[in-house]
């Protein structure tokens, strides 16, 4: 007869052996989220439509003209072109509204819009074997018909791939050549509506991002977001920062509000949006955008005063200005962020203008996001409610926030500024209460000057 073996519980075993059990040793652990995630609903003439799709840096660089319907530097992407300066992944969501699909004999267009006008396929007697044809695609690049597919020596129309851009109809009968033959009836659809943005912000919902772009402005729709912004904040707990342009007296610390307009030609005065999402969801949580240089294709309107730079700080609105510096005898500008601030104004003790500062947002956020993500996955319905427990808890945020420390996110941080968790009123509940002090970047600099 075997000896008994096995893990063990209690102190109950009936046959003699040896009862072993393995687990980790507990030890504090500190997971903290990534940024560089921001989201936007825009009205593409190309794409999936009313679906959140994301997209990388590096996959809109390479694969813009598959994903977006144009190449990476096309005048049309001027705006994704900033977006992705400093933005890692972007939830996109087109906003469409009875779009149609463009077609012609050969098939339909992948998506619907008015991009797909601009596709011409073409089926050719290959040249190296006449008993097959050449199935070729192609789409206007800079104006002039690109090939973007070509399945070669192909058959019968059975044997022909859908690709990035057509979807084909593979009719019955013998496949022929047929000169190029361009796609048409390709229409964006009516007018988009506060509905197609409701729909968006429903289909968001459930994503993790740091910032939500609106680079238009539509009164209606920017108070839409505002709104969502809040609740999510407020009452889900999802925490991220809103960037809209123009909006005045929002006095919300998740809401950025540009007040600099761009002067382009045929651009939305909204555009700088674009920009600052992507810096926005960005900047780590150990740093500022105050000061920092504006890189994008935009042309900044900056005329403004000493007297209105202040007045806007104090109402809340982000500002760019130009920075002068003498270079060979001339005046060369460079468009700076002047201080990272949100549109929070209503200071009273309990919440101070600190809370106007997007870097302690960010701090905030981070510890928010970070301490709900620790506990949903360690702890939540896993861990019991006692001393041993809490205490474990306890642990794991004490190592968060000294790595929060150890990047000088927080200063002045020490284990017991975090007491041990206690039960709450029901026997399911953790109650913990702390303090954290966010360190800010240096923006102003006083000096007193003894001349002996």
């Amino acid at each position: 007869m075997a000896l008994g073996g096995g893990t063990w519980q209690f102190q109950n075993k009936i046959l003699p052996g040896t009862y072993i059990n393995f687990a980790s040793k507990v030890r504090a652990e500190a997971d903290i989220s990534e940024r560089g995630y921001a989201t936007m609903a825009l009205p593409f003439d190309w794409g999936p439509e009313n679906v959140v799709f994301p997209v990388t840096a590096e996959e809109f660089q390479e694969k813009s003209l598959p994903i977006f319907g144009y190449d990476y530097t096309a005048d049309e992407l001027k705006g994704l072109r900033d977006l992705f300066i400093n933005a890692k992944t972007v939830y996109f969501y087109r906003l469409s509204n009875n779009a149609v699909a463009a077609k012609n004999s050969m098939g339909t267009a992948k998506y619907a819009g008015a991009r797909g006008n601009d596709i011409t396929t073409e089926v050719a007697t290959d040249v190296d074997d006449t008993d097959t044809f050449d199935v070729k695609t192609y789409i206007k690049v800079d104006g002039i018909n690109t090939l973007v597919d070509n399945q070669k020596q192909v058959k019968a129309w059975t044997d022909v791939t859908d690709n990035d851009y057509v979807k084909w109809s593979r009719a019955g009968g013998t496949m022929v050549a047929t000169a190029g033959t361009p796609m048409t009836g390709g229409s964006n659809g009516d007018d988009i509506t506060g509905a197609q943005y409701q729909a968006y912000i429903d289909a968001i919902s459930p994503y993790y991002f740091n910032t939500m772009g609106y680079p238009g402005t539509d009164q209606k729709i920017q108070s839409l977001l505002i709104n969502f912004c809040k609740r999510m904040r407020d009452d889900v707990g999802s925490k991220f920062q809103l960037v809209l342009y123009g909006m005045e007296g929002v006095d919300y610390e998740g809401v950025i509000s540009i007040a600099n307009k761009a002067t382009d030609s045929g651009a939305s005065p909204a555009a700088l949006v674009y920009w600052l999402t992507g810096a926005e969801a960005s900047c780590a949580i150990n740093a500022s955008l105050t000061n920092s240089t504006y890189n994008g294709e935009y042309t900044v309107d900056t005329n403004y005063s000493q007297r209105q730079l202040a007045a806007g700080i104090q109402q809340g609105r982000l500002l760019f200005h130009n920075i002068h510096r003498t270079v060979s005898g001339e005046l060369v500008g460079e468009i700076k962020v002047l201080t990272d601030i949100n549109t929070f104004t209503s200071f009273v003790k309990k919440k101070n203008s600190d809370f106007s500062l997007n870097q302690v947002i960010r701090v905030l956020d981070q510890d928010a996001t970070d301490i709900a993500n620790l506990f949903n996955r360690q702890y939540l319905g896993s861990e019991q409610n006692d001393d041993d427990g809490r205490t474990a808890l306890w642990g794991d945020i004490v190592a968060l926030h000294k790595e929060y420390q150890r990047v000088r996110a927080i200063q002045n941080f020490k284990a017991e500024d975090i007491p041990v968790p206690t039960q709450g009123t029901q026997k399911t509940a953790v109650l913990l209460s702390y303090e954290i002090q966010p360190t800010c970047c240096m923006e102003k600099l006083y000096v007193n000057v003894i001349v002996a």
